[in-house]
Protein backbone atom coordinates (compact mmCIF):
# COMPACT_ATOMS: atom_id res chain seq x y z
CA UNK A 1 0.00 0.00 0.00
CA UNK A 2 1.14 3.52 -0.78
CA UNK A 3 0.14 6.70 0.99
CA UNK A 4 0.33 10.08 -0.69
CA UNK A 5 -0.22 13.13 1.47
CA UNK A 6 -0.55 16.57 -0.10
CA UNK A 7 -0.15 19.87 1.66
CA UNK A 8 0.31 23.54 0.86
CA UNK A 9 -2.99 24.58 -0.64
CA UNK A 10 -4.84 27.74 0.36
CA UNK A 11 -6.62 30.91 -0.64
CA UNK A 12 -4.52 33.52 -2.42
CA UNK A 13 -4.99 36.52 -4.67
CA UNK A 14 -4.22 36.48 -8.37
CA UNK A 15 -0.51 36.87 -9.01
CA UNK A 16 0.53 35.20 -5.77
CA UNK A 17 2.52 31.99 -5.34
CA UNK A 18 1.97 28.71 -3.54
CA UNK A 19 4.06 25.56 -3.17
CA UNK A 20 2.33 22.22 -2.90
CA UNK A 21 4.04 19.19 -1.40
CA UNK A 22 3.28 15.49 -1.75
CA UNK A 23 4.96 13.02 0.58
CA UNK A 24 4.93 9.35 -0.49
CA UNK A 25 5.30 6.46 1.92
CA UNK A 26 4.40 2.83 2.46
CA UNK A 27 6.01 0.95 -0.41
CA UNK A 28 9.54 -0.38 -0.62
CA UNK A 29 10.29 0.54 -4.21
CA UNK A 30 9.86 3.82 -5.94
CA UNK A 31 7.13 4.50 -8.41
CA UNK A 32 8.03 5.11 -12.04
CA UNK A 33 6.39 8.51 -12.28
CA UNK A 34 4.72 11.09 -10.05
CA UNK A 35 2.26 13.72 -11.18
CA UNK A 36 -0.03 16.54 -10.17
CA UNK A 37 -3.57 16.67 -11.45
CA UNK A 38 -6.30 19.18 -10.67
CA UNK A 39 -10.06 19.15 -10.74
CA UNK A 40 -12.30 22.19 -10.76
CA UNK A 41 -16.01 21.95 -9.89
CA UNK A 42 -17.98 20.41 -12.72
CA UNK A 43 -14.87 19.60 -14.74
CA UNK A 44 -12.85 16.48 -15.41
CA UNK A 45 -9.59 15.81 -13.65
CA UNK A 46 -6.83 17.51 -15.61
CA UNK A 47 -3.14 16.67 -15.91
CA UNK A 48 -0.91 19.50 -14.66
CA UNK A 49 2.66 18.20 -14.51
CA UNK A 50 4.68 15.04 -13.97
CA UNK A 51 8.21 14.04 -13.05
CA UNK A 52 10.10 10.77 -13.24
CA UNK A 53 12.04 9.76 -10.18
CA UNK A 54 14.78 8.43 -12.44
CA UNK A 55 16.32 11.20 -14.48
CA UNK A 56 13.84 13.86 -13.44
CA UNK A 57 12.27 14.46 -16.85
CA UNK A 58 9.14 16.59 -16.67
CA UNK A 59 6.06 17.51 -18.65
CA UNK A 60 3.55 20.32 -18.20
CA UNK A 61 0.14 21.20 -19.51
CA UNK A 62 0.44 24.27 -21.74
CA UNK A 63 -1.65 26.48 -19.46
CA UNK A 64 0.91 26.28 -16.63
CA UNK A 65 4.18 26.30 -18.54
CA UNK A 66 6.52 29.09 -17.39
CA UNK A 67 4.44 29.53 -14.22
CA UNK A 68 4.55 26.15 -12.46
CA UNK A 69 7.58 24.01 -11.67
CA UNK A 70 7.50 20.39 -10.54
CA UNK A 71 10.46 19.02 -8.59
CA UNK A 72 11.37 16.07 -6.44
CA UNK A 73 13.44 15.31 -3.37
CA UNK A 74 14.37 11.66 -3.77
CA UNK A 75 15.75 11.38 -0.26
CA UNK A 76 12.43 12.49 1.20
CA UNK A 77 10.19 10.68 -1.33
CA UNK A 78 8.50 14.01 -1.84
CA UNK A 79 7.50 15.98 -4.88
CA UNK A 80 6.63 19.64 -5.06
CA UNK A 81 4.68 21.96 -7.30
CA UNK A 82 5.82 25.55 -7.18
CA UNK A 83 3.01 27.69 -8.55
CA UNK A 84 3.76 31.30 -9.47
CA UNK A 85 1.65 34.01 -11.05
CA UNK A 86 -1.51 32.21 -10.03
CA UNK A 87 -4.70 32.96 -11.92
CA UNK A 88 -8.36 32.49 -10.94
CA UNK A 89 -8.59 29.70 -13.52
CA UNK A 90 -6.01 27.74 -11.50
CA UNK A 91 -8.63 27.30 -8.78
CA UNK A 92 -9.16 23.58 -8.22
CA UNK A 93 -8.47 20.67 -5.94
CA UNK A 94 -4.93 19.53 -6.66
CA UNK A 95 -4.12 15.83 -6.43
CA UNK A 96 -0.82 14.02 -6.29
CA UNK A 97 -0.63 10.64 -8.07
CA UNK A 98 1.85 7.78 -8.44
CA UNK A 99 2.30 5.68 -11.56
CA UNK A 100 4.12 2.37 -11.21
CA UNK A 101 4.31 1.29 -14.83
CA UNK A 102 5.17 3.34 -17.90
CA UNK A 103 2.12 4.60 -19.76
CA UNK A 104 0.23 7.69 -20.81
CA UNK A 105 1.39 10.18 -18.20
CA UNK A 106 -1.51 12.52 -18.99
CA UNK A 107 -4.26 10.02 -18.28
CA UNK A 108 -5.51 9.82 -14.69
CA UNK A 109 -6.57 6.22 -15.42
CA UNK A 110 -2.92 5.20 -15.72
CA UNK A 111 -2.07 6.17 -12.14
CA UNK A 112 -2.15 3.65 -9.33
CA UNK A 113 -2.35 5.73 -6.16
CA UNK A 114 -3.81 9.11 -5.30
CA UNK A 115 -3.62 11.55 -2.47
CA UNK A 116 -6.68 13.09 -0.84
CA UNK A 117 -6.24 16.43 -2.61
CA UNK A 118 -5.57 19.97 -1.45
CA UNK A 119 -7.72 22.98 -2.32
CA UNK A 120 -6.20 25.91 -4.17
CA UNK A 121 -8.40 28.98 -4.52
CA UNK A 122 -7.23 32.04 -6.43
CA UNK A 123 -9.31 35.19 -6.10
CA UNK A 124 -9.33 37.94 -8.70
Amino acid sequence: QVQLVESGGGLVQAGASLRLSCAASGRTFRSYNMAWFRQAPGKEREFVADIRWSGGSTHYVDSVKDRFTISSDNAKNTIYLQMNSLKPEDTAVYFCAAQYFAGDYKSPHRYDYWGQGTQVTVSS
